[in-house]
């Protein structure tokens, strides 16, 4: 075994090579927010859907669309408005008088990278429209399914739900995004840089394609084979299932959760926390590697009771608790 882990160390070191280039070309344009560049690549490795939560200024569409500059794929934003239809995302069958037949006009959501921009602004029925896109990498049209292309991603921004004019999501479509981040204000001294590089009318930095799609097809090969203890393994269960039935791990946060995190909360942190090690050149998880993915996976899972609104409580205070209370490994 140990030889095993040394020939996969070995291996992730060669692949996640392409990895420093990506993060310098993106670099050049995005100051900081190391946090959100590591996540938006998990969720590029991982093959999960990413949402991005954070007041208006602080670089989410930007980030996103340096990252699909930066790979040679192809890339569409999709602004969502009160007034988006369905069709206006997936595509629609148009009339064709010439010949009485109906042809099919694809949507937007055929791209590798979709930056679905502002996504709870507009209403559930069009969010919805991204379900079947999202989970089964198809979308269907008329009585017509097409596969969409390899890599596929959407990377999604929206501001607060308390903000005016947005629209909560759909649990079913929050519960489809693999991370849910929390995007935060820079520090003083980052801010300065922005200032500096971004203060000055009609500058535009170009982003030159550094990565291909096979790269990162291969990458997710390799993120498959990083090592995964058994032990750890029970611990993302465990930590899974205290947010279901807490009192069996004696915490005491059962009044505060409304619903536990589902299933895929443990698919989605195995996978996260292998593309994590990735990121940091092992070929091995470690405990600390599903701490510091876990808020992320979880955050947008566990809903909590009125009673923890009442006390002022959010999922992450108590996402929190169960973190520290549950038994590592």
């Amino acid at each position: 075994m140990e030889q095993g882990i040394s020939a996969i160390n070995e291996q992730v070191k060669r692949e996640s090579e392409f990895v420093r280039t990506l993060v310098g070309e993106i670099g050049k344009v995005i100051v900081g927010q190391k946090y959100l560049i590591e996540r938006l690549l998990i969720g590029l490795l991982a093959d999960g859907h990413v949402l991005l939560e954070g007041v208006p200024g602080l670089a989410k569409t930007l980030s996103v669309k340096t990252l699909s500059a930066a790979i040679q794929t192809t890339f569409h934003r999709i602004q969502f408005t009160p007034d988006l239809l369905p069709a206006d995302v997936i595509g629609t069958l148009i009339y064709n008088p010439k010949d009485g037949e109906f042809r099919i006009k694809k949507g937007p959501v055929f791209a590798n990278l979709i930056l679905a921009d502002e996504i709870n602004r507009a209403p559930a029925k069009v969010q919805s429209a991204l379900l079947e896109a999202m989970q089964e990498r198809q979308v269907t049209i008329g009585d017509q399914t097409f596969k969409l292309p390899e890599p596929f991603l959407v990377l999604a921004t929206q501001n607060p739900i308390e903000q005016e004019g947005t629209y909560p999501l759909p649990e079913a479509q929050v519960d489809r995004f693999m991370l849910k981040l929390s995007i935060q204000y820079p520090s003083k001294e980052e801010e300065r840089q922005i200032m500096d590089r971004m203060a000055e009318t009609g500058k535009q930095i170009v982003t030159q394609p550094v990565v291909t799609p096979d790269q990162i097809l291969k990458a997710r090969k390799v993120v498959d084979a990083v090592y995964m203890d058994e032990k750890i393994k029970n611990y993302i269960v465990d930590l899974v299932h205290a947010t279901r039935e807490p009192a069996e791990y004696k915490i005491d946060v059962a009044r505060l959760i409304q619903y536990g995190a589902s299933p895929r909360a443990t698919i989605y942190l195995t996978v996260a926390a292998k593309a994590y090690a990735f990121l940091q050149g092992r070929g091995y998880v470690t405990p600390q590697d599903v701490k510091t993915i876990g808020m992320d996976v979880l955050r947008h899972r566990v809903i909590i009771s009125y009673e923890a609104e009442a006390e002022e409580m959010t999922s992450e205070d108590v996402i929190k608790r169960i973190f520290d209370e549950v038994p590592v490994p």
